[in-house]
């Protein structure tokens, strides 16, 4: 049976192939496979098929190396045309048949990638909750009771569950963050205008964007490379300068404390402040900065006449199929055509936004600033007692963004964490995509990683100060599961090898130690062969980095396993 991991990446996909340890057949079944176990789960409106997959692997050219995205497959949420596949943006009686798929899908499949499916989303994307669709509430990836956030809802859980490389979202005013949050993702907004929005149904049309979802920086950054670019046909699609990743001068904080809400608030808030202590040490100067500007801007997108955008675009369907949209997205929609929402009030919001988008590009110059992403999450219970606060409550540091002009990507907390994660997103003008991107990377490397020893660097021996050196610190002692024997290498000095076995394993003593993944991989550095670091099973189940040996030094070796521990 082949192996495939519990998610999938553009990299592993990539050499899986190069390898002939794979082709786009054998991933298919896999990925439809995935999606019959989790039906459940309510993720796609059309799902992924043979008829659908097959047709796109059977028109892979031969040629791979001029097609860099070859055979990776992408799930797309159902407000973005895929030719031939009904568009529904999650109303059935919206429903049409595009003949041409939109400007990025088109990108992104020239370049090799296999478009798999499109996945539910919050109707019309308009919601941050993920529970508004007639073809069911889409559940978290990791704890179905509560939400998977919205509207990119199907798109995010497609990607957290394996079930595609990344994933298409869209963002006008969070949905290509707040799922990430949940999810434990990387989400990739790019600013207005880098990806075309041709061949999307609108939600706000000036301040859409199209998104990515991915399990690591560098498959957003990948899918980023070739899905942006100038669309002639796209009256809002602009022309941004190439410019290499480079960390900010500084970066903003808020000042005050940001509001954490629900029954965990106090685990979010926990979270938020282990995350602020690691921006505090990237070496990048911190300024605290009152978030009310920001707040105040955000304000305009619902609050304010703006959202007569939504309903002109949508005014007609709605008006002709009565009750045939969600009655909290209706009321939505209608809101931007009550009479309160006149020309000369639109103007006055325009003009305090422009206000706004100025004092955001004096204050953001060579800098980021970084807030929760959300201030916390809801179950879906909580969410159909009170749709409405909920899912406000869930745009509270989202809604500004699209508004300013902003370009943004969100980043998980800890990027094991499925037990309520958290996440925070990092902000930067339009123009500064570089700096966003470079203070993400940093952010992640920053994340501790749990990493075990079983010879001269355990606790006490005369090796342990090459991890503390590096920052380093030991958590507990443990024992491996009962799969493993240890051996006294030949070496100089004399070493432990653990080896994992089919048969007569015992429990190994080991120390864990926690180290960011940066200063892990300094660390690796001074790894000579015949030692190696793979996945290590520890006996309360947990999978963790560590010291391994490989299996050619065995032959002059001494088994020590009885023992139990290297000493």
């Amino acid at each position: 049976m082949k192996y495939f991991p519990e998610k999938l990446t553009i990299g592993w996909i990539k050499q899986a192939y190069a390898n002939n340890e794979l082709t786009p057949y054998e991933l298919a079944d896999e990925i439809i496979k995935r999606v019959k176990n989790n039906h459940e789960k309510n993720i796609w409106i059309v799902p992924p098929s043979h008829k659908l997959l097959d047709k796109y692997i059977d028109e892979l050219p031969e040629d791979r190396e001029n097609y860099p995205l070859w055979g990776i497959p992408f799930a797309v949420k159902d407000n973005i045309d895929v030719k031939d596949i009904p568009t529904t943006a999650a109303c059935p009686d919206f429903s049409y048949t595009p003949e041409k798929s939109a400007f990025v899908v088109k990108k992104l499949v020239e370049a090799g990638a296999i478009p798999i499916g499109k996945t539910n989303l919050d109707q019309f994307a308009t919601g941050l909750v993920g529970t508004r669709s007639p073809y069911g509430e889409v559940h978290n990836a990791h704890n179905p009771d509560y939400i998977s956030g919205g509207s990119s809802s199907g798109s995010a859980v497609s990607v957290a569950l394996g079930m595609a490389a990344f994933s298409l979202g869209t963002d006008t005013a969070g949905s290509g963050r707040v799922p990430a949050m949940l999810n434990t993702l990387i989400g990739f907004k790019p600013p207005l205008g880098s990806w075309s929005t041709n061949g999307v149904v609108p939600a706000c049309a000036s301040l859409d964007c199209v998104t990515v979802f991915a399990n690591s920086l560098e498959d957003a950054i990948e899918v980023n490379k070739y899905a942006k670019g100038y669309d002639t046909d796209c009256p809002w699609s602009k022309k941004y300068q190439e410019k290499g990743l480079k960390l900010p001068e500084k970066i903003y904080l808020p000042k005050e404390e940001p509001t954490f809400f629900g029954d965990n608030a106090e685990i979010h808030k926990s979270k938020w402040y282990n995350a602020v202590e690691r921006i505090k040490n990237l070496g990048i100067k911190t300024e605290e900065i009152d978030y009310k500007m920001f707040y105040d801007a955000a304000l305009i997108l619902y609050d304010g006449a703006y959202v007569a955008e939504r309903w002109a675009d949508l005014k007609d369907f709605v008006e002709n199929n009565e009750g045939k949209t969600f009655s909290v997205t209706e009321k939505i929609l209608r809101s931007g055509g009550s009479e309160d929402k006149t020309a000369a009030k639109l103007f006055d919001d325009l003009h305090k936004l422009q206000y706004y988008r100025h004092k955001a590009k004096e204050i953001l110059e060579n800098a980021v600033m970084i807030m929760p992403t959300a201030g916390g999450t809801f179950t879906r219970d909580e969410v159909r007692k009170d749709p409405v606060k909920t899912n406000s409550l869930m745009g509270f540091y989202t809604n500004h963004c699209n508004l300013l002009d902003m370009t943004a990507i969100a980043v998980p907390e800890n990027s094991k964490d499925k037990n309520l994660p958290f996440g925070i997103t990092i902000f930067g003008l339009a123009d500064s995509e570089n700096l966003v991107t470079a203070t993400a990377e940093k952010f992640l490397h920053s994340e501790d990683v749990e990493f075990a020893v079983c010879g001269l660097h355990k606790k006490g021996f005369q090796l342990e100060s090459q991890l503390t050196s590096l920052g380093a610190k030991f958590t507990e002692h443990s024992k491996t599961a009962k799969k493993y024997k240890i051996y006294k290498l030949n070496t100089s000095p004399v070493k432990p090898g653990l080896i994992r076995v089919d048969e007569n394993g015992e429990n190994i003593e080991v120390d864990i130690y926690r180290i960011s993944k940066e200063k892990l991989g300094l660390f690796l550095d001074d790894v000579y062969s015949p030692l190696t670091i793979g996945n290590i099973e520890l006996s309360d189940g947990r999978i963790i980095k560590g010291f391994l040996c490989e299996e050619y030094a065995l032959n002059d070796a001494t088994d020590i396993t009885s023992e139990k521990s290297f000493k």
